[in-house]
């Protein structure tokens, strides 16, 4: 349990750092902008290229698993949404934030640095996959489901060009994309070049979880609406136990690759939910508490998933 607990305490630990941090100085939100922006646009797409890139091509190519981890994303995302609605009396607009926060994991800021850490290189392939696919599904379906229901734009073909759209710029996909192309025709880095992505990349996990961390701080919040502890339970607790099962069904799958599968779903809601709805302006204080109740939760179910990984107890036939 003791060598869990330093894998784990390092990444909760710069997060209440952040949180600290951001609760003792108090400096604006504003000021998160540009660390924001290194993280999104330039850091963390480092990361996930590089992890693409290095890893050959064959392994990329699994689709019975990619079915499996985006077929529990679905029914986490569905499950959340249909919850949030009877439990909270939301609107269509609402429950789809709600699905979003049920779902979609913290897979960029704390997926990869920590599925290597506790289950070395051969997380990498797994981890990769399941970021793109689940990344593609999301940000499919939620704008997809915004734009339905936004009274200027109630076009079918609007909103699909909105969500192809965010496909195409969003760019830690397109990092991922790339970075399967380069593994797929052999495109070797120049050294340079691959010195810089991976300084890039290392940057990535400290500086999101320390911004993680302030940013939850900066979002205070009255009361905890009805939905939040039941789409909470849906991401800490359904969710990983979705992935067991279709990991089991739809496998056999080599142990690493299944273990990622359940880890990278046992991870808290992203702070992505709370950026998404406030730039719709819908479900924001819902999904800021999901986030911090998520992240604080975590600690306990995420740290236990890792002990049952480490300790052999998560065999898969």
């Amino acid at each position: 349990m003791i060598d869990i607990l330093n894998l784990a305490l390092p990444y909760f630990g710069l997060i209440f750092i952040g949180y600290a941090c951001g609760k003792a100085k108090g400096l604006p939100e504003s000021g998160l902008a540009w660390m924001n922006f290194f993280l999104l646009y330039v850091s963390l797409p480092a990361l996930l290229f590089g992890i693409m890139s290095k890893t050959p091509f064959a392994e990329l190519n699994n689709p019975p698993f990619l079915i499996a981890t985006t077929l529990g994303t679905v029914i986490a995302f569905f499950l959340a949404m249909v919850a949030a609605k009877l439990l909270g009396r939301l609107t269509l607009r609402e429950a789809t934030l709600a699905g979003l926060s049920g779902a979609y994991g913290n897979i960029g800021y704390m997926g990869p640095g920590l599925a290597l850490a506790v289950l070395g290189a051969k997380a990498a392939a797994p981890t990769a996959l399941i970021f793109c696919c689940d990344s593609i599904f999301l940000f499919s379906i939620v704008p997809l489901l915004i734009e339905l229901t936004d009274r200027d734009h109630p076009s079918l073909l609007h909103a699909l060009g909105v969500v192809l759209r965010q496909i195409v710029q969003n760019p830690l996909i397109m990092s991922a994309v790339f970075g399967a192309l380069v593994a797929a025709f052999h495109i070797p880095l120049p050294t340079a070049l691959d010195r810089t992505i991976q300084f890039l990349q290392n940057a990535a996990a400290p500086m999101a979880l320390f911004a993680l961390g302030v940013t939850v701080a900066l979002r205070p919040f009255e009361r905890v609406p009805w939905e939040v502890p039941g789409v909470v339970a849906i991401k800490l607790l359904i969710h990983p136990l979705l992935a067991f099962g279709l990991m089991l069904l739809f496998g056999p799958f080599a142990q690493p690759w299944a273990a990622t599968a359940v880890l990278m779903a046992s991870l808290p809601p992203a702070l992505n939910v709370f950026v998404i709805a406030r730039q719709n302006e819908t479900w924001i204080e819902p999904a800021s508490v999901a986030v911090l109740i998520g992240t604080f939760a975590s600690v306990v179910t995420l740290t236990s998933v890792m002990w049952f990984i480490q300790s052999g107890r998560l065999v898969f036939p």
